[in-house]
């Protein structure tokens, strides 16, 4: 014997259902939706969107790489690392500081090299005034000029070797593939040096300390330790960060 729900309950499971089907009759019929991605077929420049595309998003992804290769990034976040390793305070300040403060010093310095590239080269291409080559010839030329003006002539001489090219009458000539990596030796080699006489008065004070402590007979208390604040002292006392970003700015010849 079946059970049936009493009249009320009943009505309020029906209840939905009606309200469903009348709102079903009074919605007029909907328009499909049409979804259409031009790439330009019927102009025939499917291709070259593509290309385009493809382009963009490689230039997106390999931008940190570009700014690290092209710019003055690499000196400047290398001698910050040997000075935290020089006052031994391992993680102080940490990497996120240091590479925000690198980043921040690059920017500052190459400031008037994007402004000429931006201007000369990515201004006129937004307007529509010249294509994507010539806008990227046009863009590069300021980050190549810069380039040029700190690499080194034995390393620009050594890469030129190892990809062969003639001899080249106008620096302007040299290619990107020989400047870049010239480039960034020459900044390894000056980024060592720089960090070398950073070194060398931390050194002092570890050898003072460690003398100090042999001579007192304290064998067993690790002279880092008791280094640690005097190196800290002694950089806060001598402005240290003033020192080192003001040098490190002028070595680009940035007044």
């Amino acid at each position: 014997m079946r059970i049936l729900p009493p009249p009320k309950t009943l009505l309020w499971l029906l209840l939905p259902v009606a309200l469903g089907g009348l709102l079903l009759l009074l919605t007029g019929p909907a328009a499909a939706q049409n979804f259409q991605l031009d790439l330009g077929e019927q102009s025939g420049t499917a291709t070259g969107r593509i290309i385009q595309l493809v382009a963009l998003l490689t230039v997106l992804s390999l931008a940190p790489s570009i700014l690290i290769m092209m710019t003055c990034f690499v000196r400047i976040v290398i001698v910050l690392s040997f000075l935290r390793s020089a006052m031994g305070t391992q993680q102080v300040p940490p990497n996120q500081v240091l590479v925000s403060l690198a980043l921040f010093l690059t920017f500052f310095i190459m400031a008037p090299v994007m402004q000429e590239s931006y201007a000369n080269g990515i201004r006129p291409l937004i307007n529509e005034d010249i294509d994507e080559l010539t806008a990227f010839n046009r863009a590069v030329e300021p980050f190549h000029g810069f380039m040029m003006k700190h690499v080194r002539e034995r390393d620009l001489q050594l890469f030129l070797d190892i990809a062969k090219t003639g001899p080249v009458a106008d620096p302007k000539d040299v290619p990107l593939q020989v400047v870049i990596p010239a480039f960034m030796l020459s900044e390894l080699k000056r980024a060592f040096e720089i960090g070398f006489l950073v070194f060398v008065p931390f050194l002092v004070i570890d050898m003072v300390v460690a003398s100090v402590l042999m001579s007192m007979g304290m064998m067993m208390l690790p002279p880092t330790l008791i280094a640690l604040p005097f190196k800290v002292i002694f950089f806060v006392l001598v402005d240290g960060w003033y020192l080192i970003v003001g040098s490190l700015v002028q070595s680009f010849g940035t007044t």
